[in-house]
């Protein structure tokens, strides 16, 4: 393979045996002829993708052996691509070549799916992935030498090997994203193996990257979740909000065109099909730039880089001004005497309509806002057109979107002025003790990420400007994590009735949710009060780790008791590791105090 260049979202097709529509526009020629000679080089990354996160307990040789079977695959088929096999889609043929490795399915406990056929077959594979991967080993770690050494030695396998461990962490996240994460850690990788502190700069240079991945994997898993869960048409009102906000002066007609092209792509990235999502984005990012000028003035200079680094620069461009001519409100919602009529016509497009009106004129609102005000106005105009005259009902509409922004705002003030009254580290002990009583099924892992990213959230932009729409995009997205992407994800029947229930108005679901009544704690907590002078040689992150840990532990065997208290047993924790770890003989102290504290519990 050479070398894998890119930057930004990666545009491309899987196999040239993939059937593709060609439109004789010479941008799309253009835009296909670069995407196939991606495609010849990078088959073996695109391969490690998609087995690593549909069997995440495969080993590396085992992935290697993948590679091998599709690069050899690839190189016959372009050879003759009239050959039988050659007129497959990539992505069975992918399966099939995971079903026919020996005593693999087995192995790894997916036989069941190599049974199935077609869509079935790929949605049993899609449900084998697991979210939660504290199965799996520690990221392994390489002295910053190492590193890079290995990668001088041997730069395929480092990349290979890099690539297939952060795919087996991440198995929500779009081929795409992935693929741009692999091109940074690269870029990264050649700039630091340079410099003098190598350590030093690996650090720096790892954080933007970590961020770009989390927060493509907190959206993707969000926007996955709901259309898995809602279906398309909450697919569809999320993009609607969003791009109405990004571009404002897109027309209604334009929008609903390029939704088709937006939405669709989602099956496949949703479902895991890397093929199909890759065909999708490529097709969504080529209709933009060719509309561009009736899109938005923001993206030109994007539309004029190559295919690689364009659609990362127009997901990152800014919004688009707001149009001069663009009124405050719209008033064919609220004041027409023809409301009734025109819902009744078409209620999809009608509700999609006042929706895109709505986000372009409101881009101070957050997307859960703007699909909150979508389902009043959707209920005012079922409770209204029943009545005798329902333009004297509804005209009072723009009453309850006001009103319902600021049941939304004071729950984003309060949760702001908590995070100012208690700081960064007794709010996350705030969020952690809630959590795990609210949801005391997750594992520990899941419980302090959660609480971990709720902190994040807050204290990221309780003192920005856009203070509510930044609060609220990104609380929504940790309770997008938190409710998982599969349908049949359940925790408890409160969480999974805010979870289930209405996507817009989950929020304030969960704001009104208190502890699990019905969960039935172990009557012991194995090893919870056991402490060893392994805490003594941890350093301050790995300690911080353990305490979040602990505390989470000690609510899911105590959720009863109340805040204080388990707070005081976190203090108790702390006091006697700063206590032993201070002693002549840590170990012996450790067996002291440890039944000390576990009798407060």
């Amino acid at each position: 393979m050479k070398q894998l260049k890119l930057t930004g979202f990666v545009i491309f097709l899987f196999f040239l045996t993939e059937s593709l529509t060609l439109s004789t526009k010479p941008q799309d020629v253009d835009d296909v002829s670069i995407t196939q000679k991606f495609i010849e080089e990078n088959v073996g990354y695109i391969t490690i993708i998609i087995f690593a996160q549909y069997i995440q307990e495969a080993s590396f040789e085992e992935v290697e052996m993948l590679v091998k079977t599709m690069t050899e695959y690839r190189d016959k088929c372009l050879a003759d691509m009239t050959l039988p096999e050659c007129s497959e889609l990539a992505n069975d043929v992918l399966l099939e070549n995971i079903c026919a490795l020996e005593g693999l399915p087995q192995k790894h406990n997916f036989s069941h799916c190599c049974s199935k056929v077609d869509l079935e077959k790929k949605l049993c594979f899609f449900h084998h992935k697991k979210a939660d991967v504290g199965f799996l080993p520690p990221l392994p770690t390489l002295d910053p030498e190492e590193k890079c050494q290995t990668y001088k030695n041997n730069r395929e396998s480092f990349l290979n090997n890099y690539i297939y461990e952060v795919s087996r962490r991440n198995p929500f996240v779009f081929a795409p994203t992935l693929l741009t994460v692999a091109a940074r850690f690269e870029e990264m990788t050649k700039t630091c193996c340079e410099e003098q502190d190598k350590a030093n700069c690996f650090r720096t240079k790892a954080e933007p990257v970590i961020q770009y991945l989390k927060a493509s994997s907190s959206f993707q898993k969000n926007v996955c979740g709901a259309l898995i869960k809602f279906g398309l048409q909450v697919l569809e009102s999320i993009n609607v909000a969003i791009l109405s906000q990004k571009f404002p002066k897109i027309e209604f007609k334009e929008l609903t065109s390029l939704l088709e092209d937006v939405s669709s792509k989602y099956d496949g990235c949703c479902e895991g099909d890397a093929v199909q999502c890759i065909r999708g984005r490529s097709k969504v990012m080529s209709h933009i730039c060719l509309k561009q000028d009736s899109i938005s003035s923001k993206i030109k200079e994007c539309c004029e880089k190559k295919i690689p680094e364009r659609g990362e620069c127009i997901i990152s461009s800014n919004k688009d001004d707001r149009p001069k001519d663009l009124s405050l409100r719209e008033a064919k919602f609220t004041e027409s005497e023809n409301v009734c009529e025109e819902r009744d016509a078409n209620q999809t497009s009608f509700m999609a309509e006042f929706l895109y009106e709505y986000s372009r004129r409101h881009p101070e609102l957050s997307t859960p806002e703007l699909l909150r005000i979508a389902n009043v106005y959707e209920d005012l105009l079922k409770e209204c057109c029943h009545t005798e005259n329902p333009p004297d009902c509804y005209r009072h509409a723009e009453h309850r979107f006001n009103e319902t922004t600021e049941k939304s705002l004071k729950i984003v003030q309060r949760e702001c002025e908590r995070s100012q009254n208690l700081g960064k580290e007794d709010l996350k002990y705030y969020y952690l003790i809630k959590l795990t009583k609210i949801a005391p099924q997750l594992s520990t892992e899941e419980l302090t990420f959660l609480g971990k990213e709720m902190v994040t959230a807050l204290t990221t932009c309780c003192t920005l400007s856009e203070e509510f729409a930044c609060v609220d995009n990104l609380m929504d997205l940790v309770l997008g994590e938190l409710c998982g992407i599969n349908e049949n994800r359940n925790i408890n029947p409160d969480v999974d009735h805010c979870c289930k229930t209405n996507f817009a108005f989950r929020r304030s679901c969960f704001e009104g949710l208190e502890a699990d009544k019905a969960y039935v704690p172990p009557s012991t907590f194995q090893g919870l009060f056991t402490f060893h002078t392994d805490l003594c040689q941890a350093h301050k992150e790995e300690l911080q780790r353990k305490k979040d840990r602990f505390l989470v532990n000690v609510v899911k065997l105590k959720p009863e008791l109340p805040d204080a208290e388990l707070r005081s047993l976190l203090t108790d924790f702390t006091n006697v590791v700063v206590k032993c770890c201070q002693a002549e003989g840590p170990e012996a102290c450790f067996n002291e105090e440890g039944p000390k504290v576990a009798a407060k519990c």
